[in-house]
């Protein structure tokens, strides 16, 4: 299908396509099977590639790319493997509030460091009370002269041990539960570790996106300068967020389209290779239809994600159109890596199969970074109010 993309769209997509096929997909089962980590190796091209800095401005050392490029390196990059390939969106998500609400001086100090991909990044925003319910979160910043003490626990953050930069959201004032909020930058020390005890991390294992790790986070009397207030200004926090999120949830689309996409390609050509009975089970009718259904679901899944990603890029509102494509595209990504699995049989089942790590990946997009029924709440009171 032919998607009218722009040279310069097509020739970025290719360049991701091909660094996905040389360094992502030969490491892929040995980082799933030891639930290991992306190479230091693998980021730095990265970052030679400019991937880390696609969203970002030039002006402070990005590509300034649209959401439609992004989402098309996204989108190779994760079909090579969906946790490395997501490793960029920590950076986008970060540089794209910080470019958006930070004080120049604070966009001078980190914008640079985080396009180049020589500062890591990752948000702090989930809680043991406070998932779903964004609003609900108890880690308390409490001014102290010019710093803040930070007390509290974090749930599922992820690329926490390799990050340089956490983007933490904190309970700054009791007054209003929205209002409340304030979005601080921690600086961790380099490296994958953490600062016992003021900062303790513990790893939590996960089925499936190995790659990244994802941790609980405790801070206990954590000073935090004041001038890393995103900002400046208390009580901003929730609103940089769910700004945030409108790109965030359309590139998660891509994303889904990348896992989505590599499982029907193995199931493609396993259905040509396998034999039973006498014949390739491509032959059968019942394969057959489920092969017709996942190429139909991800062709109408890649056509929302263009179009709000188009949208976008002309300047459109669509917080309802982003929910959709998150809550469209995860839930066909995890239909369709769950058919694959199951279109490879036996050895689907096995751990030690793409498939098997596809399905696994694929699940999680339907509960990360908002659930589908959030998405349809999202949707469903845009509807409304609208009525």
């Amino acid at each position: 299908m032919d998607w009218n993309l722009t040279e310069e769209q097509a020739s970025i997509q290719e360049t991701a396509r091909k660094f996905a096929e040389q360094e992502l997909i030969p490491i892929s089962r040995e980082i799933d099977l030891t639930d290991g980590v992306i190479p230091e190796s693998v980021l730095q091209k990265m970052a030679d590639n400019g991937f880390f800095g696609m969203g970002i401005s030039q002006e402070y050392g990005g590509l300034g790319l649209d959401v439609l490029s992004i989402g098309l390196v996204t989108e190779e990059l994760c079909r090579g493997n969906l946790a490395m390939g997501s490793v960029i969106q920590r950076n986008l998500l970060c540089g794209s509030i910080l470019e958006a609400f930070g004080t120049e001086e604070q966009k001078q100090r980190w914008l640079p460091g985080i396009a180049s991909g020589e500062i890591q990044t990752c948000t702090a925003g989930t809680e043991p009370e406070a998932g779903s319910d964004a609003a609900n979160i108890k880690t308390r910043a409490r001014r102290d002269g010019d710093h803040y003490v930070v007390n509290g626990a974090k749930q599922y953050t992820t690329f926490a041990d390799r990050a340089d930069l956490i983007f933490t959201y904190v309970r700054t004032s009791d007054h209003h539960k929205h209002r409340g909020i304030s979005l601080l930058v921690i600086e961790k020390e380099p490296g994958p570790k953490f600062q016992p005890p003021a900062i303790e991390g513990s790893h939590i294992r996960t089925p499936g996106f190995h790659g990244m790790h994802s941790f609980s986070l405790s801070f206990n009397d954590l000073r935090v300068p004041a001038e890393n207030l995103i900002g400046g200004e208390e009580g901003r926090g929730f609103y940089q967020l769910m700004n945030g999120y409108e790109r965030a949830r359309v590139l998660i689309g891509f994303r889904c389209l990348g896992i989505a996409q590599a499982a029907y390609d193995a199931a493609f050509r396993y259905t040509l290779e396998r034999e039973q009975f006498g014949q390739k089970i491509a032959d059968f009718q019942a394969v057959k239809f489920k092969v017709a259904n996942m190429a139909a679901e991800l062709t109408a899944a890649r056509a929302l994600a263009h179009a709000v990603a188009n949208t976008l890029d002309r300047g459109g509102r669509c917080d309802a159109e982003a929910g959709m494509v998150k809550l469209v595209c995860s839930e066909m990504a995890a239909n369709v890596t769950k058919t694959a699995m199951l279109l490879h049989g036996g050895l689907g089942y096995s751990i030690e199969s793409d498939a098997n790590r596809y399905w696994r990946d694929g699940i999680l997009m339907t509960v990360g970074e908002g659930t589908s029924d959030i998405q349809r709440e999202i949707i469903s009171r845009s509807l409304y109010r609208n009525a």
